[in-house]
């Protein structure tokens, strides 16, 4: 019989007539595994808010893993420190090996300083109880502000524009302008694209149009909703429609040397040479004529003819120019 120290067990011999050896007794021992060990894990041991503003929220995300061999059951999850929350966490919830669990943790700061709580996970796991430290530091909200505080457009004729430029800007703490709005729409908003965020210290520019729809004064308030204290920021808009100069264009010209001419006819057009349209009703008998169908900022070419008593019409005279002041 020989003694096999390594397996601390007894093996013999036993001769059989046919020459067959038939060992007995042990024949060694499984090596240990930790497929009964079950082991909850977090992706994240501490979750830190960092700064958050005072009636904002943060989420961050954590996970759940069950790093062992045998399932576990999470039968809890208590919260303790003011602000602190945990949503998307249905209970109770069992893991099998490597399965997860994400749900989200959410800080809402109370009061102003720093917070700090646990997040105490309850399960079956070896080590029942899995804590998560919290933290999170409430900050006061920024300013919003509007300059200049208003904008005075003065005169603008009805029907043209004028544009003004002013800035917003952030102090204290980031603000997020969500929206604009303006109580009149002689009054328009643009260069700033909403919903936006200012850092602390940072500005941004946007341009006001005033265009008026009639005569006499216009006014009106440009409102901008943010996450600010001061919220809505305001600006003062006024301005003052006028009405648009009345044009013509008086034209003269020398009297036709031919016999029979009886009256002439004036022709008017948009690009030097022509083509023209004419733009007398009737044959105009004298040698003048006043155009008073012109509008602001529109260049204008003339010429004239000479009719005779049979209606036979002389060629173009020579061009004369007009320019309209703009508005």
């Amino acid at each position: 019989m020989r003694v096999f120290r390594s397996h601390r067990c007894l093996i013999g011999s036993l001769s059989i007539a046919a020459g067959i050896t038939l060992l007995t007794g042990c024949q060694g021992v499984a090596p240990s595994d930790s497929s009964g060990v079950s082991a909850l894990v977090a992706s994240s041991s501490t979750l830190s808010f960092g700064n958050v503003q005072k009636s904002k929220s943060s989420d961050l995300s954590e996970t759940l893993t069950n790093a062992g061999g045998a399932a576990l059951t999470i039968s809890e999850a208590t919260v303790s420190g003011t602000g602190f929350s945990v949503s998307g966490l249905t209970l109770p919830v069992t893991l099998s090996s490597k399965q997860s669990v994400t749900f989200t943790v959410t800080f809402a700061p109370a009061s102003t300083g720093s917070a700090s709580g646990t997040l105490a996970v309850l399960s079956t796991a070896n080590d029942s109880t899995l804590n998560i430290a919290l933290s999170g530091t409430e900050t006061a909200q920024g300013q919003l502000s509007v300059s200049p505080a208003s904008l005075s457009f003065g005169n603008v004729v009805v029907g043209a524009n004028r544009s003004l430029t002013a800035t917003l800007g952030a102090t204290g703490s980031p603000v997020t302008v969500s929206a604009a709005g303006i109580s009149s729409n002689e009054f328009a908003l643009s260069g700033v694209s909403l919903p936006t965020t200012l850092s602390a210290g940072q500005t941004a520019s946007f341009t006001v149009t005033f265009k008026p729809a009639s005569s006499g004064t216009a006014s009106a308030k440009l409102s901008f909703s943010s996450d600010a204290a001061n919220s809505p920021a305001t600006q003062a808009l006024t301005g003052n429609g006028t009405a648009a100069p009345q044009y013509s264009v008086a034209l003269t010209w020398e009297a036709s040397t031919e016999s029979g001419v009886v009256g002439y006819n004036v022709y008017r057009g948009g690009v030097s040479g022509g083509p023209y349209s004419k733009i007398n009703s009737a044959l105009e008998a004298s040698t003048a004529y006043t155009d008073s169908t012109v509008a602001a900022g529109q260049t204008y070419y003339y010429a004239t003819t000479a009719v005779d008593g049979s209606g036979i019409e002389s060629t173009y005279s020579n061009q004369a120019r007009a320019v309209i002041p703009a508005p």
